[in-house]
């Protein structure tokens, strides 16, 4: 090819990229408005603190179905029909749940179907990066697509911070809930003339035999087990992210805020720092393809692990000091998400990328499922104890997301022993 026709071929990448991370920014929004909201919430519908980690967990539920399910279809059927069929299901899942969602049963049911219904933006818009990228540039390249996610939590963090004075909760869920079906529209555009790649298969059997040759490939599956302790902390720390700035915002020394207000400065810094994880999102990306992929995850992980056993126990300290430790765990605990989805492509047969994303995303998104509802039945419990100060239930809340994510680290460094890893970016593994 020559360099003229070379260069117009990256530069039509870079736009097609570019559009369908805008495409995901907005399916984004649906993820956040829930906790954007929480606390308000918890009032409006008499929810204690594990109810209301409930409903973030129906949300985890229903995406880890979703995403087990678009994987197979997405190998029968092609990333791109996977992928648009889904988005408008979630547009129109996430509207019902913000106009209809009204106590703890139908926001857990509600937000459990938008979860259900949300996860085609998420695997197989991975696996269109895939097919258009070659490895040496596909960590960046997932790097911004999950980049532009943590920027659609932030847009709708600070959109939900701005619109509680002026209509509530309710305001903010149907201006967060509309966002998906921007996407959908993005999308419709960006995958115009997107070919939908199905890989061979020899029957439909095929299919479901991808399941145990997928965990019979051991650097895969050690790859997926990483990224499902990975995934406790992660979504664990999102779900309560704004509760806790909240609640730290109450308590901080010399700040006089009504419980309204607290929320609503809670709800901004946890935006900020959404900010922040979607430069990890990037630095991670870029850093796996120059210095390859476990040694970055080690680096990140590990420094996650260190503030979610520390993060809880400085309730209290100054505001400022406490927003700058959230916006650095923030980048450090997403830092390494696009790595394993890189990873997996390269450990994994291109006719068996839908099963295994299938297969991760079930074990990923269960832990993910439970660490919002553990945390909230350890903030509930040593509340109920006489006398227990704040930064006691708060900081044992969040070391039992650093307990659950600490196998993590473990499973990576096994995954950089094993031979096999040296399909990781040419050789860096």
């Amino acid at each position: 090819m020559r360099p003229s026709r070379q260069a117009a071929a990256h530069g039509g990448d870079l736009r097609w990229l570019a559009l369908l991370c805008t495409a995901r920014l907005g399916f984004s929004f649906i993820f956040t408005a829930y906790s954007a909201a929480l606390p308000l919430l918890m009032s409006d519908w008499t929810m204690n603190a594990t109810q209301a980690g409930m409903v973030q967990s129906a949300y985890h539920l229903g995406f880890l179905i979703s995403l087990f399910a678009v994987g197979f279809l997405g190998d029968r059927f092609g990333a791109k029909r996977t992928y648009l069929w889904s988005a408008v299901a979630a547009g129109v899942s996430a509207l019902v749940f913000a106009l209809f969602a009204s106590d703890f049963i139908s926001g857990a049911v509600l937000y459990g179907l938008a979860g259900l219904c949300s996860g085609g933006s998420y695997t197989p818009g991975l696996t269109l990066i895939a097919e258009r990228f070659s490895p040496s540039t596909r960590g960046r390249a997932m790097g911004f697509y999950l980049a532009a996610a943590s920027l659609g939590y932030a847009l709708s963090l600070m959109l939900s911070s701005r619109l509680f004075p002026i209509g509530g909760w309710r305001l903010s869920l149907a201006a967060n809930c509309s966002m998906p079906a921007v996407g959908l529209a993005v999308s419709l555009y960006a995958l115009r003339d997107t070919p939908n790649v199905v890989h061979a298969v020899q029957s439909k059997r095929d299919v479901w035999r991808a399941v145990p040759a997928v965990l019979k490939n051991k650097p895969a599956l050690l790859s997926m087990l990483a990224y499902t302790f990975h995934n406790w902390e992660l979504l664990g720390m999102w779900a309560w992210l704004p509760a806790y700035l909240g609640a730290a915002t109450q308590l901080s020394a010399g700040y006089d805020a009504s419980p309204a207000k607290a929320i609503e400065v809670g709800a901004l810094l946890s935006g900020f720092t959404y900010l922040t994880s979607m430069l990890g999102s990037l630095i991670g990306g870029d850093m796996s393809d120059r210095w390859g992929r476990s040694f970055t995850i080690l680096l990140f992980s590990c420094i996650s692990l260190a503030i979610s056993f520390s993060f809880g126990w400085m309730i209290g300290w100054p505001l400022l000091v406490l927003f700058a430790v959230a916006a650095f765990y923030n980048l450090t605990s997403i830092a390494d998400s696009a790595i394993y989805s890189t990873a997996l492509t390269e450990l994994v047969e291109p006719r068996h990328i839908g099963a295994a994303y299938a297969v991760r995303s079930a074990l990923g998104f269960s832990a993910g499922a439970v660490s919002p509802w553990v945390f909230g039945l350890v903030l509930d419990t040593v509340r109920g104890v006489p006398s227990a100060p704040a930064s006691l239930a708060w900081g044992l809340a969040w070391t039992s997301l650093g307990l659950g994510a600490l196998p993590g680290p473990l499973m990576s460094w096994w995954l950089k022993r094993r031979p096999e890893a040296v399909r990781m970016a040419g050789g860096l593994r």
